[in-house]
């Protein structure tokens, strides 16, 4: 069962669990890729890397009723340091949830290895310049961040497109919490992150947010003021956004 309502400009739908609500959410988003095929060419999407996309991504990845060799794809953020080949980077997340499982037309990767972050932001972002985002797949942190726009470093009228930020303790834990690195020690401290505005200019937002661990998030989302308090507050402004939820994250605000 779907229960559904508005807060602002952004539409909210809570299944009773996990994967119906991920299910859902892949549905919705393979609707709008054909929608806009109808119209263009090519399209162009970024994708969050997180285990808690990882129903959707699988619903997207297996459907072989979507062109993807008419779709362009993007991550939103990745770690500074890491390995290439470490499973933590968000592109080889992605790579093995659905990059590498599906006939993309072109994958688009930050490069987890750059020995300078501030060159690597500036390459990405003339791509993305020259890929306008059509669809946007994300998900909301513990501390409300999107990408790795934490708290502390969000900044809705950001100039940059895409920018090197250190990680705030809550993101760090939490990256520990999702069982990705076994110690805090062992989470790197700074990332490459594409900004709000960035992330707010694609055309169409989805947004997928499952389990206990982000009811305070959502919660302060959808109740709390809009501002980078909370960088998710933002999704209430868009005007094409979609949250979804399940009975354990959306256990604050009514369900």
């Amino acid at each position: 069962m779907m229960r559904a309502y508005e807060k602002d400009l952004l539409s909210i739908q809570i299944y009773d669990t996990r994967a119906e609500m991920g299910a859902a959410a892949a549905k919705d988003i393979k609707a709008c890729i054909l929608s806009l095929l109808e119209k263009k060419e090519t399209i162009n999407m970024i994708f969050a890397a997180a285990p808690s996309q990882n129903e959707v991504l699988w619903g997207l990845a297996t459907d072989r009723e979507i062109p993807w060799n008419r779709v362009n794809a993007f991550h939103m953020d990745e770690y500074i340091g890491l390995p290439a080949d470490a499973p933590q980077g968000f592109g080889n997340f992605l790579k093995e949830h659905i990059f590498g499982l599906a006939d993309f037309k072109e994958v688009f990767y930050i490069d987890v290895t750059a020995k300078d972050a501030e060159a690597e932001c500036d390459r990405y972002a003339a791509l993305l310049r020259q890929y306008p985002t059509d669809i946007v797949v994300m998900g909301i942190g513990e501390n409300g961040h999107i990408a790795f726009n934490d708290p502390p470093v969000a900044d809705f009228a950001d100039p940059k497109t895409v920018k090197p930020v250190e990680l705030d303790p809550i993101c760090r834990n939490q990256q520990v919490n999702d069982g990705c690195f076994a110690t805090l020690d062992d989470v790197p401290k700074t990332a490459i992150t594409l900004t709000v505005p960035t992330l707010f200019a694609g055309d169409h937002l989805f947004c997928i947010v499952p389990a206990k661990t982000k009811a305070n998030a959502v919660c302060a989302t959808l109740c709390g003021e809009i501002g980078e308090a909370c960088p998710a507050t933002i999704l209430r402004r868009h005007k094409s956004a979609v949250l979804y939820l399940d009975g354990d994250s959306s256990a604050l605000v009514g369900n």
